[in-house]
């Protein structure tokens, strides 16, 4: 049975999510624990003519080794063959799928200041790459599978066998596995996410307003908003979905056009450490203040990467009865929490949530109020305590969602 679902949810990556085409090169991501299925991923992948299969393994215990060991230059430096073929099959127009199976407090103990140089030496020299990942020039996408770390930490108190079982069953639940035919209920999916993006880029709202507790927020939305969610076409004309599970619809804020208070309402595990409930204040669109029961550290890390870092480049909406947030579970991963829930990122924008956007130079995004940077984080506010206000541009205010369901 597990095998079984293992091929369709391998289909679902393939076939849903890059929607790879005949002659086109894929590029996997992946830890090695993956092994096997990424072994079926590749076995689809070639069936349906795929040019070439190429994985880049990983492994998180060796990722911790090199953060704990290597030298302070050894972390900044980001090879040029990596950075290089990355590019390469980027320009080639391969789709790349990343497989996360992540352990949520791998780096509990490792400096954060050593990971934030990694990470931002790794930013850096992968800007060019991300330009085509986020302007949707290739198609690309993330799906996670257990990890016996992962396992443990949801499901403390069954055994190691029980707890990668139900991990599982939650992953097959969210991203429609369970269903007779799984392509089938995510076209049907993608069409009710579809009706809700045509209400919202037929309204354009001029601002958002939040309230729940600890949240009182306002968010200013650009004219030439674009709200997607769901999937997008790249450049070749492909639709793909680059997010299993997913249940959002999102667009960009005004970079400086966000005032006001904002509480998580789930974990974020961020590079191997989790930051947990936590506040931000911003006072035209800058975070003027913040403050962490858990990781505060390691936030403030995140918010020095650069100055974009301090502002919003995503907002966007989930309801809380979503497949996600039925499994009454806190994931620790940012795929199966951020479609649980409302969400706002911090850092860089997605460009293509403007109009005209996946043609601009980052001068010229900047100048319409759009946020660039180096990162781009995920972070959860939602809850069934939620009330979201659209505010049009005569002042008069439309629910948008109340108590965290749809109500537009």
């Amino acid at each position: 049975m597990l095998q079984e679902k293992l091929t369709k949810y391998a289909e679902l990556a393939v076939k849903v999510g890059i929607n790879l085409q005949e002659n086109q090169g894929l590029v996997i991501n992946a830890p090695i624990s993956a092994a096997p299925f990424v072994r079926e991923v590749a076995k689809i992948a070639y069936r349906l003519g795929a040019k070439f299969v190429h994985t880049d393994w990983n492994d998180e215990e060796l990722t911790k080794i090199k953060f704990e060991l290597a030298s302070e230059e050894t972390l900044k430096d980001v090879q040029d063959w990596i950075v290089q073929g990355r590019e390469k099959m980027a320009e080639d127009g391969a789709a790349f799928l990343t497989v996360v199976a992540s352990n949520p407090d791998l780096l509990k103990a490792v400096d954060p200041e050593r990971v934030s140089i990694a990470n931002k030496a790794q930013a850096q020299a992968l800007q060019k790459y991300r330009t085509y990942i986020q302007t949707a020039k290739v198609s690309w996408a993330v799906v996670s599978v257990p990890s016996i770390e992962w396992a443990a930490k949801l499901y403390p108190g069954f055994s190691a066998e029980e707890q990668v079982a139900r991990l599982w069953e939650n992953i097959f639940a969210v991203t429609r596995i369970n269903e007779e035919d799984p392509v089938g209920a995510w076209e049907t999916h993608i069409k009710s996410l579809q009706d809700k993006l045509a209400t919202l880029n037929t309204v354009k709202f001029d601002k958002l307003h939040y309230k729940g507790p600890g949240t009182d927020l306002t968010i200013e939305l650009p004219k030439e908003q674009v709200w997607l969610g769901g999937g997008m076409n790249n450049d070749s004309g492909t639709y793909f979905v680059p997010n299993l599970p997913t249940e959002e619809v999102f667009t960009l804020p005004v970079k400086t056009g966000v005032n006001g208070v904002v509480s998580s309402t789930k974990p974020l595990n961020l590079n191997g450490n989790l930051v947990e409930d936590f506040t931000l204040t911003f006072k035209d669109g800058e975070i003027v203040e913040f403050t962490a029961k858990e990781g505060n550290e390691v936030l403030k890390k995140l918010l020095e990467t650069d100055e974009g870092a301090r502002y919003l480049g995503e907002v966007a909406l989930v309801p809380h009865s979503s497949p996600v947030s039925k499994q009454d579970v806190i994931f620790y991963n940012t795929l199966f929490d951020e479609n649980a829930s409302c969400h706002l990122a911090l850092g860089s924008a997605y460009p293509i949530c403007i109009e005209g956007g996946a043609s601009l130079t980052k001068e010229q995004l900047e100048a319409k109020g759009v946020n660039t940077s180096m990162v781009h984080v995920d972070f959860m506010i939602g809850s069934g305590e939620l009330t979201i206000h659209g505010e049009k541009a005569d002042g008069s205010m439309v629910l948008v969602l109340e108590n965290g369901e749809w109500a537009i």
